[in-house]
């Protein structure tokens, strides 16, 4: 999977590399603490997942400039922000196989540091008079703020629709991914519709996204082990919801049951992944993610035919294909 990313990172490579050098720059602190968590901050860094729609969606339309760079720093510093809120909310200890910014330096710096990690994206965008860049973005982090508190009320009576599901993960996950398109194409580009494309383009993969993160729970013969988290965490998600409105009412309270006061019990966890299995959520969740990966490409094609738009849409396969 590191070869197909490299291969999607290709017409932008050079400037996914002056980024990182840019990124690490403007994180750099005369706070002795606070310039430690930010290189720590720096080294947990993920795929570049959403640098590279960034850069992908700007080169679709032009070339990549000034405010591509500062459009993709500000999309890293505001969702940075978030995860260590989030990791704060969750009580969680670990993020990407490092220890979270709570586990070690406790909750009140970890706060403190979401809230610099904030005002240092709104700053960027503010001395730079992009304000267009930050109200795309501002927009997003509200949509994943009601989405959270959404699935927490929904949560808490187990009662989540699919219609619920779908607003879920499009507020907590799409909005993100959409914001990324519509940044990288706003810093190249006027053109209204091209840019509202490019923000829908977001969306859609952002929904197969989620979905594909769902599989992961249940495993797969290609995913592997499942992993059962979002079981444990009481998490409503699309192969749940679907098996539990095909299912008899005794099979539906029984498995409710379960959810709701036996997650820590392994055993209980497995019967509800082989329930998930017999009932077919996992080929009704695979088949729509299919269906928004097609409906992204789809929709690619309406736009520029060139390098990054066909790198654009190996990355929409890799979000389907991905092994974790």
């Amino acid at each position: 999977m590191s070869g197909e990313l490299n291969t999607i990172k290709k017409p932008i490579a050079k400037e996914l590399a002056l980024f990182e050098e840019k990124f690490k720059a403007s994180l750099k602190s005369d706070v002795a603490l606070l310039d430690t968590i930010m290189s720590y901050v720096v080294k947990r860094k993920g795929k570049e997942m959403r640098p590279i729609l960034v850069f992908l969606s700007a080169r679709i339309f032009g070339e990549i400039n000034d405010a591509t760079y500062r459009g993709a720093s500000l999309v890293e510093l505001l969702h940075t922000a978030t995860l260590v809120h989030d990791d704060v909310v969750d009580d969680s200890m670990e993020r990407r196989g490092f220890f979270s910014i709570n586990a070690l330096w406790k909750n009140k710096i970890a706060v403190l540091i979401g809230d610099y990690l904030l005002s240092k994206g709104l700053l960027l965008s503010m001395d730079n008079d992009e304000f267009f860049l930050l109200k795309i973005l501002s927009d997003a982090v509200r949509r994943m703020s009601e989405g959270e508190l959404l699935q927490i009320e929904r949560t808490r009576r187990l009662n989540i629709t699919e219609a619920d599901y779908y607003t879920i993960i499009g507020n907590k996950t799409a909005s993100l991914i959409s914001s990324c398109c519509a940044i990288g194409a706003a810093t190249v580009t006027q053109d209204k519709a091209h840019i509202d494309t490019l923000k829908q383009f977001g969306e859609i993969i952002g929904v197969a996204f989620q979905m594909k993160d769902d599989l992961f729970d249940f495993g797969t013969e290609d995913i592997g082990k499942p992993t059962g988290i979002d079981i444990k965490e009481k998490k409503m998600t699309l192969p749940l919801i679907y098996s539990l409105n095909n299912c008899s009412q005794a099979e539906r309270k029984r498995i409710i049951n379960i959810v709701k006061s036996k997650t820590k019990d392994r055993s209980k966890i497995d019967e509800v992944i082989r329930f998930v299995h017999e009932k077919g959520g996992i080929k009704f969740t695979i088949a729509k993610m299919y269906e928004y990966r097609d409906q992204a490409i789809a929709t690619l094609k309406t736009l520029p035919q060139n390098e990054a738009n066909q790198s654009m849409q190996l990355l929409v396969n890799y979000v389907v294909e991905r092994k974790k």
